[in-house]
């Protein structure tokens, strides 16, 4: 029976053996499809992209194609716009010679007979004066106005002409006679002086005196001149032998006007001092249909001020980056007073530097720190002996390193905090460097000399090794001994941080518009973007307007360091600002300038710039696959998204991340920006192939489903070496078991009570999923996390319970955490490990 039973179970093995081989090959199946319905949808994308790059550049080129054929006619436009204007001065030089050269003919004519009448008249007068005995007989001079008559036959006959034409002056008139003729019919009649002895009729003579308009000369003249042809057809009126006269030589082209490429109708108008109608009819003219704001190249605008004998030269125009900086101009010697320095606290990793800042201005920061690090430059004034101080606490880890250059590219004076037990470290040395590049002078304070092992002389030592020499070993370098914790060396330290200000002579001018830098920039959500500014020139006023890297705004309010409000800020004063449309980069350069107008342009041109630095699309990634993706050759560029509370940390991250690259994978940061992490920061990540590092902050409900559908990696961290250490362990293949993070549920605080023995407890209402009393608990504010850590304990009313559902009300008290406001969203999660 035994072996019976045994084969029956043999055989029953065999067959669920045979079932579960049948399965794996419908498995295997299923995914050799799977794959290749992901190679097939993969090529259909990559195919997609390559028509749409090729779309793209045909596009281009058609549009290059149609500027270049555009350019072309104007050019043939404007050739032959020259063309026509040379014929016309041409036929118009042409047109005057030929006037000049009938003027030159007729005027022999005219001497001739004016030269005849001097003659007769003198004749006349010789003859009057003479004895009767010596005066020719009547017979010789009849003879003589016969050889007269006979010689001015021709005016004999012109003057019959011109009777007989009178007296048939209404059949002239109805045949609409030239207005020459009607003129010359208006004239009164013509009466002949006969001389003595004459009884002829029409046997010559001249015009009476009397009869002469001495004031028309030039119609007597006309008269003398052209008598003989005056019913020529050809003859025109002399009104338009006047116009001819007034004809001038064309006017010589303006002197050049320089412009840009492009130009408004308006600003053309006002430069070459045409009206702005006149030139839009010219365009009209030339077919284009252009309004007075509407802009035109420089080919066009040549064009037009051609036409008004206007000569246009291009020449490049200023950027607003460029009117910019000129705004930005020197300040005069007589402008300038005495400011309060700026110092920067730099030093390692847990040397005392904000301990040191604490005891200087009797504050305590240091407890809200994440593991006591400082993780956010703060600016803060310090009056000592009616003197004031500003000084910048730069965080000492090396991931912050850029904060720590920008402090050290603002400040006056360097403040090298040094532990008397730890000596000189890997940040010391660096501090050391960024201060000396900066050309700034270092003070060496050395701290912790109340412990035990402290020993100030070996520090000493060390820093000789880097150039630094302390002044009783005969250098220049300031080292002044100190105890943070006791408050042992501080008046010392001031006192000469007051010495070596009053020798660098530190002045500005704050009678200008101000000039600062962005120490730290970050998102508040009742009062939008917030920026802390060290004003370093000039003086900031509420509603002066301002830019700012690519952002500008105009200042609605500010605060100092303490809280209160100002109307202003001179040089030194750092300040929190308000009114800035965008969160803007920490370190920036900020800018006061005359108007919202510069502002804004500035900020789009420097927008401009920035959207050419585009990331392009790659495959998939996440941390728990780099590694096989690396071992394929399938990664090259790793890229993330930052998302942190404040931009400090968002670019100390970035530094830091971006260092881990090596032969095999380049870390690149596609984004970083400031605030919780969006549904868009997520669809980024999706096109760009990112993965989302959060610093201090957490993603919406959105995003969180949106990044499942969209297989995104979002991890959250709230120190750094965590980041660090996982994107080294993904890129060496060695990552510890994950612990999945499971969202329990979310509760919002509607109210908050003291009790006494349990602190504050929070008033709340469960939103969605559900709020368990062992569970883990984040408070989020505004989308930053403020508080993480266990719950203490959760009441119904005045019961216990264990946990409180959806649409439920409930009170709960945290663990060590009183800072509780209405608002504020408690989400509940636990910790479950992942098996790898």
């Amino acid at each position: 029976m035994a072996k019976i039973k045994v084969f029956e179970t043999t055989k029953e093995i065999s067959k669920n053996i045979k079932g579960l081989t049948g399965k794996m090959e419908e498995i295997k199946a299923d995914m050799e499809l799977y794959l290749r319905l992901l190679n097939e949808a993969k090529a259909k994308a990559e195919k997609e992209a390559r028509e749409l790059e090729e779309r793209k550049r045909q596009e281009e080129l058609a549009a290059e194609k149609r500027r270049k054929e555009e350019e072309a006619r104007r050019e043939a436009e404007r050739l032959e716009q020259e063309r026509l204007e040379k014929e016309r001065q041409q036929q118009e030089q042409a047109r005057l010679a030929a006037e000049k050269a009938a003027k030159a003919e007729q005027k022999p004519h005219h001497e001739e007979s004016k030269q005849q009448n001097i003659h007769q008249k003198s004749q006349k007068s010789k003859g009057a004066g003479q004895p009767a005995s010596q005066q020719e007989p009547a017979g010789k001079e009849l003879r003589s106005q016969t050889n007269t008559g006979r010689s001015t036959g021709k005016a004999a006959q012109s003057n019959e002409t011109r009777k007989s034409f009178a007296d048939g002056k209404s059949e002239r008139g109805r045949r609409k006679a030239d207005d020459i003729v009607d003129k010359f019919l208006s004239q009164p009649p013509i009466i002949l002086e006969k001389e003595k002895g004459d009884t002829g009729k029409g046997t010559g003579g001249r015009f009476v005196d009397l009869y002469k308009d001495k004031n028309k000369k030039s119609k007597k003249d006309f008269w003398e001149d052209t008598n003989y042809n005056i019913l020529d057809r050809k003859v025109r009126k002399p009104k338009k032998e006047k116009s001819v006269q007034q004809t001038a030589p064309p006017p010589e082209r303006k002197k050049a006007i320089t412009m840009g490429d492009i130009i408004t109708v308006k600003e053309l108008s006002e430069k070459i001092g045409i009206q702005a109608a006149e030139i839009i009819k010219k365009l009209l003219s030339l077919g284009i249909l252009a309004t007075i704001n509407q802009e035109i190249d420089y080919d066009t605008a040549n064009l037009i001020a051609s036409e008004f004998n206007i000569e246009l030269e291009r020449k490049a125009a200023k950027t607003y980056e460029e009117q910019l900086e000129e705004e930005d101009a020197a300040d005069k010697e007589e402008d300038l007073v005495p400011r309060p320095p700026v110092v920067t606290v730099m030093g390692h990793v847990d040397h005392g530097k904000t301990s040191l800042l604490d005891a200087i201005r009797n504050s305590h920061v240091t407890d809200a720190e994440a593991g006591g690090i400082t993780q956010h430059i703060g600016a803060y004034t310090v009056n000592i002996n009616n003197k004031t101080i500003t000084f910048l606490d730069t965080p000492g880890h090396e991931a912050f390193t850029s904060m720590r250059a920008r402090g050290a590219q603002v400040t006056d004076i360097a403040i090298l905090v040094v532990a008397a037990d730890d000596g000189v470290m890997p940040q010391t040395v660096e501090a050391i460097n960024h201060a000396k590049a900066a050309n700034v002078p270092i003070i060496v304070a050395i701290n912790k000399i109340d412990k035990p092992t402290a020993n100030p002389d070996r520090v000493k030592q060390e820093l000789t090794e880097y150039g630094l020499v302390v002044e009783e070993w005969g250098g220049d370098t300031i080292a002044v001994p100190v105890s943070a914790l006791k408050k042992e060396g501080i008046n010392e330290l001031l006192e000469m941080i007051l010495l070596v200000a009053e020798m660098q002579d530190l002045k500005a001018n704050p009678n200008r518009l101000a000039k600062g830098t962005i120490i730290e920039a970050q998102l508040d959500k009742g009062r939008g973007p917030v920026a802390t500014i060290l004003v370093q020139n000039g003086t900031l006023k509420v509603g002066d307007s301002v830019v700012a890297g690519t952002t500008y705004g105009r200042v609605r309010a500010m605060m100092d360091d303490k809280g209160r409000r100002l109307k202003q800020a001179g040089p030194s004063m750092p300040v929190e600002v308000l009114g800035l449309n965008e969160v803007p980069d920490a370190g920036d350069i900020m800018y006061a300038v005359e108007d919202d107008k510069l502002a804004k342009q500035v900020s789009e041109e420097r927008k401009d710039k920035a959207k050419a630095q585009q990331v392009k699309v790659t495959s998939r990634t996440s941390l728990d696959e780099l590694f096989n993706q690396l071992k394929e050759g399938e990664v090259k560029d790793l890229n993330i998204i930052i998302k942190a509370d404040v931009q400090g940390s968002v670019e100390a991250v970035k530094q830091a991340l971006e260092k881990l690259s090596n032969e095999q994978v380049r870390v690149r940061s596609i984004h970083g920006g400031v605030g919780a992490i969006t549904e868009s920061d997520v669809m980024l990540a999706s096109a760009s192939n990112a993965i989302i590092i959060g610093f201090n902050v957490r993603p919406s409900s959105n995003a969180m489903d949106l990044a499942e559908r969209e297989g995104i990696d979002i991890r959250t961290y709230r120190i750094i070496y965590n980041a660090i250490e996982d994107i080294e362990a993904a890129m060496k293949g060695m990552l510890d078991p994950e612990y999945k993070e499971v969202i329990l549920g979310h509760a919002e605080v509607r109210m908050t009570f003291k009790v006494s023995g349990a602190g504050t407890v929070a008033g709340s209402y469960v939103t969605d999923g559900k709020i368990t009393r062992n569970a883990s608990v984040r408070v989020l504010r505004n989308g930053i996390v403020v508080y993480e850590g266990k719950i203490e304990s959760l009441k119904r009313f005045k019961d216990d319970v264990r946990e409180v559902a959806a649409n439920y009300e409930c009170g709960i008290g945290l663990e060590n955490f009183n800072d509780i406001k209405e608002g504020d969203v408690l989400e509940a999660f636990t910790l479950e490990e992942i098996k790898r």
